[in-house]
């Protein structure tokens, strides 16, 4: 019977926890992280409350639209719901489609598989057979 000041249990965790401390250090770095330091945990458009569990809800949104912009201040970042950062781009993309600045409904077909392209003059040739 083992107990528990058996140190094989140790050596196992051990690599473990040094890998989950690794890996929080790392997150702590991630400009998630960085934003629920300086900024209230409170959703920008709806304004609910997040803490505990519920954190996972929030996300950061580049105000910019650029998400390699992380100045350490957060000027460039505002913490939305998950349901809000989804509507905010959204928003973006109906904005965008109503102004001409999105890409053209037309799509370019060249290089596609046309599976029916050359079915109009087969049928012609076999019309021209009988």
């Amino acid at each position: 019977m083992s107990s528990r000041n058996d140190s094989s249990g140790d050596d196992r965790l051990d690599p473990i926890v040094a890998e989950f401390r690794r890996n929080k250090a790392r997150e702590e770095q991630t400009y998630r992280a960085r934003a629920l330091k300086v900024l209230p945990h409170v959703c920008g458009h709806c304004g609910r409350d997040f803490e505990g569990r519920k954190l996972r809800e929030l996300t950061v949104h580049h105000k910019d639209h650029d998400a390699t912009n992380n100045p350490p201040d957060g000027s460039n970042w505002e913490l939305l719901c998950l349901y809000c950062h989804d509507n905010e781009h959204e928003r973006n993309i109906v904005a965008d489609a109503l102004t001409g600045d999105a890409p053209s409904r037309e799509r370019d077909t060249e290089g596609l598989h046309q599976p029916f392209a050359g079915l109009g003059d087969l049928l012609k040739g076999k019309e021209n057979k009988e």
